[in-house]
């Protein structure tokens, strides 16, 4: 499960101060994908970006009982300067996997070819894009985050791959998802919450969270 208990987070614009959370508290259990559904501009990425770690939040406590990806095209933890068989092999030691596998499977998945044994500082977007949605899939997670403000990549054969495997995972394990659109989280969700004014407000449907959203919109 994860688990936030009175979190909140803000941030000094400069002129004012933002509220991503206040006091909120929510609970995913495995086998129930939670999509959350918010405006442009509150929040969405640090809230994800919070379930996996990458930020601390500024009260309350986030509890993980499982293990939780990287946002889906997070390149942190890759080091520009080393190459791509560095970084793979890097990242499974982290994780505690087989360096052997991690590489060769994001070998063969990212399919650059000499590009691999590169620096990553080197490749193009699309190519960076790639590793890092590659290094992501070498890892088994119990909850994957999905922003939909990450990295893409235009190559068809990839996403064709990628897409695959990634289909395969979902069916089993569990998905969070954020997005400003509702037809993003009917991929993925049947339950669904609404981040406003700092508030997180759980609903039991993604129809329910839909109507209230644009209700709110409206309003």
């Amino acid at each position: 499960m994860l688990e936030f208990v009175n979190v909140s987070k803000s941030f000094w614009t400069g002129v004012r101060r933002k509220v991503i959370l206040d006091r909120a508290s929510f609970r995913v259990d495995l086998g129930r994908s939670l999509g959350i559904l918010a405006p442009n501009g509150t929040g969405k990425t640090t809230i994800i970006n919070m379930m996996c770690g990458l930020e601390k939040p500024d009260e309350g406590e986030i509890r993980r009982g499982c293990r939780v990806s990287f946002p889906l095209g997070f390149m942190g933890g890759v080091v520009n300067r080393h190459r791509g068989t560095e970084n793979a092999r890097y990242i499974a030691r982290l994780y505690g996997l087989d360096p052997d596998y991690v590489e060769a499977f994001c070998r063969w998945l990212c399919d650059i070819g000499e590009y691999f044994d590169l620096p990553v500082g080197t490749y193009s977007q699309g190519m960076r894009a790639r590793f890092a949605f590659a290094l992501m899939l070498a890892i088994d997670f119990d909850i994957y985050l999905i922003d939909e403000g990450m990295p893409s990549t235009t190559d068809v054969a990839f996403n064709r791959r990628a897409g695959e495997i990634l289909r395969e995972r979902l069916a089993e394990a569990t998905v969070i998802v954020v997005s400003h659109q509702s037809q993003t989280l009917a991929q993925f969700c049947r339950a669904a919450a609404v981040l406003r004014d700092g508030k997180l407000l759980m609903f039991d449907t993604l129809d329910e969270a839909k109507a209230y959203y644009e209700y709110e919109a409206q309003g």
